[in-house]
């Protein structure tokens, strides 16, 4: 921050959706990560699709019960960032913050600190 914003809370941009598939949430938010230097707040009341998120380390052999998923026609993604693996529904809402280094320096860009 420079010294004009001293005191002053940093802005986030919020963006609301309601359904929006995953998939392209994840799209999303890998551009404003690798494109913006503001905050983002993205909220999305649950996705019309269910769907089975992969960290980037994930193994569908060891983790998905394959000829379920198969049969039941669900899509599988994979992140761009790590994590476990999860099933999305309608039911789900997701929050993702993405916020600029230097606006927020004490926090570590990884959950393991807030996990403990």
């Amino acid at each position: 921050m420079s010294s004009g914003n001293v005191g002053r809370l940093p802005l986030m941009n919020v963006v609301k959706f309601k359904g929006v598939p995953i998939l392209q949430q994840l799209h999303l938010e890998e551009r404003l990560l690798r494109t913006s230097p503001q905050n983002w707040c993205i909220v999305n009341d649950g996705t019309n699709e269910p769907t089975i998120v992969m960290g980037i380390s994930g193994k569908p052999a060891e983790l998905l019960e394959i000829g379920s998923v198969l049969q039941d026609k669900i899509q599988v993604v994979k992140r761009f960032t790590g994590g476990g693996t999860v099933i999305v529904y309608h039911g789900t809402v997701f929050l993702s913050f993405i916020c600029n280094k230097n606006v927020v320096p004490t926090v570590q860009p990884y959950p393991r600190p807030i996990m403990s």
